[in-house]
């Protein structure tokens, strides 16, 4: 906690100007109890209405003062928290930016959310109530103790014994409280992840008629969370009838022995009446103090979470390469690659060798599971091979900086994710300072231009969330023009034409020979395989079959049977 708290180092001068402010405020609420005594036994006892006047006019001068201080000390408090939670987003965002893929399977979607929204609002809540009250309650307990002391020794030993234990129990009550607002954080994070699973899905739910049984799932996640919060709250509540019940306590026993003292007149009216403004002040700082405490518990539950992400360690390093090199041609080797996901024991790459030439097209095929997706991931570095190396024009990619090998690649990955904007915008991810023209040409060389064209706004139209206004083979051919307009020295195609039909599929091929890129496409269609210069046949994660489509068809068994599958007849 204190590791994130150091993010308000930036915010120094405020916080000083906050905390006088607060100290000037405490110093107003100490004192208005000696005034009111000195009112009683010097003014109202003595029939003596200067004294009264001149004393209640000082009262409400200082009360001006209190109150003009915590209105300016809220406007800081409010700035600063609010200049940490950005800060601390931020931090978090870019750390969860830095990450590989094999960082983010450690923290599922949902949590990452629920830890740069609602984790960052305790901590900066915290920081608000800091700045605010939370160092004022304790001051203000350990002043009015003092000054109690001063009125009165004897009957503010009383308030002297009973702070220790409250004290006391406080902290046990806030051990307790992390242990469970950590699991309501918890909670949260399962309760926000079938929400977006829900609502991403929410059309194959409709179709399948599962919407009865993602209600109870809901449900059961949001009753966990209803529960689980109802512990917390309750123990944390528990200690306001314990705190009322011991300070009311002490404040009959005040009254009781000061009763006493008035007759044996060892003290008077108003020194009793400052003793039980002391300890009622006292309490309602403890009944803050409370509220303190259940903030800080869950700003440490939240914390801890927090610097969970902060701490991890990337485990991929970006090469010392300039980002500024020359392009490369797109020769790209693959030297004895083995390649294994973090949480599992098995190889997915298994000892893959392979060459392909700038401006050649190789064909992956396989069956799910083979280990296709998972070569594609290695090439722009989502991924560091397990053993071997993979190098482009003759240098080991892990040499080269991310921003430059990445920028050498065109990607369109197995699920076509399209992002809320325009058309154009979409496009011009590939390619932030495209122009019209360059946009226009990647639109018609992905065969989409055409249907751009027939829309609303045509580039300008709006797509919904992840493109959900197109169809299937739309978003597919608009992710082939963000990779194309790249005009990259590799391009990588996961499956992205599955959707297309063969006549669209054949233009956008020819389209891509225009590139003279290398070209690597995993697909499934034999009509598809037969036109590239080199097929890959992976099975198991291996490479069992290399050749083009007439050297595999005759040699290759696996390759027969596919092209059987595919074209009903038998191989010659």
């Amino acid at each position: 906690m204190l590791k994130l708290f150091s993010y308000l180092k930036s915010y120094k001068v405020l916080i000083g100007i906050a905390w006088i402010l607060m100290l000037v405020e405490l110093f107003v609420e100490l004192s208005s109890p000696l005034f009111m005594a000195r009112i009683i036994n010097e003014g109202i006892e003595q029939n003596n209405l200067t004294t009264v006047m001149i004393w209640g006019g000082i009262m409400i001068a200082l009360s001006i003062v209190s109150f003009a201080s915590g209105i300016i000390n809220s406007f800081y408090a409010s700035r600063i928290s609010q200049g940490f939670g950005y800060d601390l987003r931020k931090e978090v965002f870019e750390k969860v930016q830095s990450f590989s893929f094999a960082n983010l399977d450690r923290f599922p979607t949902s949590s990452l959310i629920t830890r740069l929204t609602n984790d960052v609002r305790q901590l900066q809540m915290v920081v608000f109530m800091g700045l605010r009250i939370a160092a004022r309650a304790p001051l203000q307990i350990i002043g009015a103790v003092i000054m109690s002391l001063i009125v009165n020794w004897r009957l503010a030993l009383i308030l002297f014994i009973v702070m220790p234990l409250l004290l006391l129990f406080m902290i046990w009550l806030m051990s307790k409280g992390v242990l469970l607002f950590q699991s309501v954080q918890r909670k949260l994070d399962t309760v926000n992840s079938v929400m977006r699973e829900n609502l991403s899905g929410m059309r194959l739910i409709k179709a399948f008629l599962r919407k009865n049984h993602e209600q109870e799932k809901f449900a059961t996640a949001s009753e966990d969370l209803k529960e689980t919060t109802m512990k917390a709250l309750r123990m944390v509540e528990l200690s306001m009838p314990v705190l009322l019940f011991v300070m009311n306590t002490s404040i009959l026993i005040i009254l009781w022995f000061g009763n006493i003292q008035i007759a044996n007149e060892q003290t008077n009216v108003g020194n009793i009446v400052a003793l039980v403004n002391y300890a009622t002040r006292i309490m309602h700082a403890f009944s803050v103090f409370t509220f303190i405490l259940m903030g800080l518990a869950r700003a440490r539950a939240s914390a801890e979470r927090i610097t969970e992400v902060l701490d991890v360690t990337v485990d991929l390093k970006d090469g010392e390469g300039s980002a500024e090199e020359p392009d490369r041609k797109g020769n790209l080797l693959f030297d004895h690659v083995s390649f294994q996901y973090p949480i599992t024991m098995e190889n997915v790459l298994n000892d893959v060798s392979f060459n392909v030439n700038n401006g050649t097209t190789v064909a992956v095929l396989g069956a799910t599971g083979s280990g296709k997706s998972s070569l594609f991931q290695l090439i722009p570095r989502l991924y560091d091979v397990t053993a071997g190396a993979i190098y482009l024009d003759g240098e080991d990619i892990r040499t080269m900086s991310f921003d430059y090998l990445r920028k050498q690649i065109g990607y369109v990955p197995q699920e076509t994710r399209l992002f809320s904007g325009t058309v154009r915008e979409n496009i011009c991810w590939g390619k932030n300072d495209a122009t019209m023209e360059e946009i226009i040409d990647a639109a018609k060389a992905a065969q989409i231009h055409e249907t751009i064209i027939k829309l609303p706004e045509q580039y300008e139209t709006k797509l919904g969330q992840r493109g959900v206004n197109l169809s299937g083979g739309q978003k597919q051919r608009l992710s082939i023009a963000r990779a194309m307009i790249r005009k990259p020295k590799i391009l990588l195609l996961d499956d992205s034409t599955s959707a297309l039909d063969l006549q669209t599929e054949a233009k956008i091929l020819e389209a891509i020979k225009s590139l003279s890129c290398t070209t690597l496409i995993i697909t499934q269609k034999i009509t598809t395989v037969m036109v590239a210069d080199t097929i890959l046949l992976l099975e198991d994660g291996e490479v069992v079959a290399k050749g083009n489509h007439d050297v595999l068809l005759k040699d290759s068994e696996i390759y027969q049977k596919i092209y059987q599958s595919q074209h009903h007849g038998e191989v010659v």
